[in-house]
């Protein structure tokens, strides 16, 4: 029997409906269940052959339970070495390299020193900052948000230099972006998840939280919406998460990837609506059966971005010549 288990925090409706829906199809040797932890042993096996993982993002002591797991055989959703090692700033960076827009950025120092650390530790930062080469690339208004983590945490809007040195004085020792504003005709929020399915959502961010799947008249436009899902597809196989949301800002026609590093994204029925999580439910089951029926033991079964795998095939290439 391969186990398929799901591991959650506060949220309800999405890992009861998964595991139900799962368990509804009744595939010959696969069950779906609530992960169940007890002692943690190194190099010990779970009784998992896939985990889909919504909260060790916020619970270190999961992030280390499902390490070992991967290391085992487990098929994490997504992987949680990436998971800890990702973060915005490179993402935008990765999404340049593969042809995505992005708004303008930069990467900002933090306000104030991280602790044990002095003046001589930053003696290879250039002082004065450059800003006036900063404002010219990014201009006013535009956003401050930190370059790692999520859900709206520390976002700021400036509007000015003196804005910007006041607020940035507010964020301590977080390491932040200033990116560039991007005034849009329509805004997407993409579900992605492996094997190429993607499913796009008319979203307005400015509405409050339960209504910004809410969208009067949502653009019809096929050729936009076929580069907004190729779009998705290819920063997520870049990044190599299995399961994603990207958002896209559609300026002059131009869809322009906003946020795309959400590994364990909003699934309640409550916020998303009952279409968006018919779909997500659905293809997250069918997903999470095919990485059962196709897990392998005592071997890695996780999934690396077609980026991190170049990374790692260069250097046998170059062996091999």
């Amino acid at each position: 029997m391969k186990k398929i288990g799901i591991l959650f925090g506060k949220e309800d409706t999405f890992p009861k409906a998964f595991i139900e829906r799962v368990n509804s199809k009744k595939v010959k040797g696969i069950v779906a269940e609530a992960v169940e932890i007890d002692v943690v042993q190194q190099a010990d096996a779970t009784p998992y052959a896939v985990i889909i993982d919504r909260i060790s993002q916020d619970v270190p002591f999961y992030r280390a339970y499902l390490k070992n797991a991967a290391l085992m055989g487990t098929a994490v959703l997504n992987n949680p070495f990436w998971w800890s090692a990702d973060e915005k700033f490179f993402n935008n960076c990765l999404s340049k390299t593969v042809g995505v827009p992005v708004p303008n950025t930069v990467l900002l120092p933090s306000h104030n020193r991280p602790d044990d650390t002095s003046e001589q530790s930053f003696r290879n930062l250039k002082y004065p900052t450059d800003w006036e080469r900063i404002f010219d690339y990014i201009k006013f208004p535009a956003y401050m948000k930190p370059h790692s983590g999520g859900g709206w945490k520390s976002v700021y809007k400036v509007t000015s230099p003196e804005d910007l040195w006041k607020k940035h004085a507010e964020t301590d020792q977080l390491v932040m972006l200033l990116q560039e504003e991007i005034v849009f005709d329509h805004y997407f929020r993409c579900y992605y998840l492996a094997g190429d399915r993607v499913h796009i959502m008319p979203y307005e961010p400015r509405n409050p939280h339960h209504l910004r799947y809410v969208v009067d008249n949502p653009t019809k436009d096929k050729k936009l919406l076929a580069t907004v899902e190729q779009y998705t597809k290819t920063l997520c196989h870049g990044l190599g998460y299995d399961f994603n949301t990207v958002e896209f800002a559609v300026r002059d026609g131009i869809p322009i990837a906003i946020d795309f590093c959400n590994p364990a994204p909003d699934a309640d029925i409550n916020s998303v609506g009952q279409v968006n999580f018919d779909w997500i439910v659905e293809n997250a089951a069918l997903m999470a059966i095919e990485k059962a029926q196709n897990h392998k033991a005592n071997q890695m079964n996780l999934t690396w971005g077609s980026f991190i795998s170049n990374i790692f095939a260069a250097p046998k290439k170059a062996a091999n010549k």
